[in-house]
């Protein structure tokens, strides 16, 4: 089995290399080779004989067709310019977003294999006015360029599975806490930052009140969603080829109330709150009730409370050591 991985060196990338590398088969399938494809950050992931590290810029159409020509059985799709820089720039957004995505596509349509395809969607592609509870038929109005980059490669991906060019499915991935490196261009960073950094000894901006709520998902779960989403046969999908991953509602101020239950009061005194309206009215604007019954029918699952994702980070990141 041959497997490329787009967007590589971020952190959900360089984990589920880890992880696919660390298991050695996909559905009972072994896999023969990872292509792990980015324009940065590949030096991160360990060498390994199935690994090849390979930098791409995906608004390449040529380059992207000639490293798709030999053939995969499985694409994840992670490679993106994150939300506030996709506001910002609204062309470079366009670019990587929609146009790479589309130069992915295409050149798995020109294999002819129907290889398998994950796409990383967001939450994003929701917007406006909501319902108290979304489902999973509820139409999507995102109120962003990056939602609406993001939603129309879903629709893409949706046809191009529809015409059998491939085996397409997409995920809707709620804000990751915690995300271990250094804080990105995402309008949501700051929601990793604010337990990262004080579990590490430093201080932390909140730039948002402690009201502003957001549905989040641990790496580790999403994690597991990749992996249970590339295992899945094509038929668990059917026609709806979207799908919400289950993550869990977290008010801010609960989040700091977690930090200092799991890691106390000196690490939680590291965060100071100096209010960003830009992010506020962002962050304002994200629905964060989610049913996620089809996922959740699926056997895709959420973390138990916050409270378990911060230990999961003290776990896995800092070895189970918090800075004093």
């Amino acid at each position: 089995m041959r497997i490329l991985i787009t967007g590589a060196g971020g952190f959900i990338g360089r984990k589920l290399t880890e992880r696919l590398l660390a298991s050695g088969s996909v559905d009972g399938r072994k896999i023969d080779a990872i292509t792990a494809a980015d324009l940065f950050g590949l030096e991160l992931l360990a060498d390994d004989p199935r690994l090849q590290k390979t930098t791409l810029d995906i608004t390449d159409h040529v380059a992207t067709a000639q490293l798709l020509a030999p053939g995969f059985d499985l694409v994840v799709h992670l490679a993106a310019i994150v939300s506030a820089n996709a506001e910002e720039d609204f062309d470079l957004g366009y670019k990587v977003n929609l146009d790479g995505t589309r130069y992915i596509l295409e050149g798995l349509r020109a294999l002819g294999t129907c290889p398998r395809l994950i796409f990383a969607s967001t939450l994003a592609v929701y917007g406006g006015p909501v319902p108290d509870s979304i489902s999973d038929e509820f139409h999507l109005t995102p109120q962003t360029s990056y939602g609406t980059q993001k939603a129309a490669c879903e629709l893409l991906v949706a046809d191009y599975t529809r015409k059998g060019y491939i085996d397409g499915r997409s995920l809707r991935l709620p804000t990751i806490v915690v995300r271990p490196g250094k804080p990105n261009k995402a309008a949501s960073t700051f929601a990793s930052s604010i337990i990262r950094e004080p579990l590490a000894g430093q201080e932390a901006i909140c730039p948002v009140n402690l009201d502003s709520t957001m549905y989040i998902l641990s790496p580790r779960r999403v994690i597991d969603a990749f992996v249970k989403t590339a295992e899945l046969p094509s038929d668990a999908f059917g026609q709806l080829r979207s799908l919400t991953l289950p993550g869990i509602a977290v008010r801010i101020g609960d989040a700091l109330d977690a930090l200092k239950r799991v890691a106390g009061d000196a690490v939680a005194d590291r965060i100071k709150q100096v209010s960003d309206q830009k992010i506020q009215k962002i962050v304002d604007g994200w629905p964060f009730n989610f049913t996620s019954a089809r996922a959740l029918a699926m056997g895709y699952e959420a973390d138990a409370s916050i409270d378990e994702i911060i230990q999961a980070h003290i776990d896995d990141e800092l070895g189970g050591k918090i800075a004093s």
